[in-house]
């Protein structure tokens, strides 16, 4: 299902937890696993960025030649080796530029099926969990402009809750949303899993409509026979409170949603749910935007 899984670190001192999960990922498939990491420039010229970046040792401005590239593309397999070496079914990149362009321009090199990262792990000063960190302007983008599921991981995920037998999806109606339900199925189907579809509703009579909103998302979410499933829909004011309440009581291994992106201000914006289940969340998160992300899926 994942042949082809890219992740992205901008970290050299430790594997972190991204990268490990990606790792499990396409073990679990059988798969191929593209590590990154993007070498952005120090300072911009005029006549555009020069290719000088701040070394990883030093901390001191140099050039960032092939042979720079290649020390630093040594540097991530020895720290990452003693995960990634026994799989061996692995490749490292080193890009330079702007992280969310390399990684979307690599993506589509590849086809990736899966696209895997964290928060802004520069951030996080070599912390484990990275739960409650924004997910950065580099996760935005790339959620934003790539046609691959992307996958949101904030702290070290046990092997065994990768085999996602509990996936909860958010359901808000929307085009993308009817996208992330059929990646959700497509994900049961694989791993036998079981869905577990969630609307909050801001209607204060919740309670007559309950049953009428259940029959709606039944409608929307159009799951295949054979695939287990529950329907739940209650009231509240911040759909990702309620979402990520409801994973707390699954003990849910995936959360799986659509993103309505929009562009303001030269930036980027998902959607505050999105934003803040992706940040907050134990589990992984899944955001589909596109149709296509079904498609890369084989």
């Amino acid at each position: 299902m994942f042949e082809r899984v890219l992740t992205a670190t901008d970290m050299l001192d430790f594997c972190n937890p991204v990268v490990v999960t990606a790792l499990e990922i396409a073990k679990q498939n059988q798969g191929k696993l593209f590590v990154m990491h993007v070498l952005e420039p120090s300072y911009f010229h005029e006549c555009g960025p020069v290719e000088t970046v701040k070394d990883f040792e030093t901390g001191k401005e140099t050039s960032a030649t092939k042979e720079y590239k290649e020390l630093v593309k040594n540097e991530l397999d020895k720290k990452c080796g003693g995960a990634l070496k026994p799989y061996g079914n692995y490749q490292i990149d080193i890009a330079y530029g702007k992280p969310s362009i390399e990684i979307r321009r690599w993506s589509s090199k590849i086809e990736a099926n899966l696209i895997v990262l964290g928060p802004h792990a520069g951030k996080a000063e070599e912390e484990t969990e990275l739960i409650g960190l924004p997910i950065g302007n580099t996760a935005e983008d790339v959620i934003a402009h790539t046609t691959a599921p992307v996958m949101i991981v904030n702290r070290p995920i046990p092997k065994e809750r990768l085999n996602f037998k509990k996936i909860l999806i958010g359901v808000d109606f929307s085009k993308s949303c009817k996208f992330a339900c059929q990646f959700a199925e497509r994900l049961a189907q694989r791993y036998g899993s079981k869905l577990f579809c969630f609307h909050m509703s801001s209607d204060t009579d919740i309670q007559k409509k309950t049953a009428s909103l259940k029959e709606k998302m039944k409608d929307f979410c159009t799951i295949p026979e054979g695939i287990e499933f529950e329907l739940t829909s209650w009231g509240g004011t911040l759909p990702h409170m309620e979402i990520l309440k409801y994973a707390s009581e699954l003990d849910a291994d995936l959360i799986v949603m659509g993103s309505r992106t929009k562009e303001a201000d030269k930036r980027v914006y998902l959607g505050s749910a999105v934003e803040h289940v992706s940040s907050e969340s134990p589990c992984p998160v899944v955001v589909v935007t596109h149709p296509d992300a079904l498609a890369k899926l084989r």
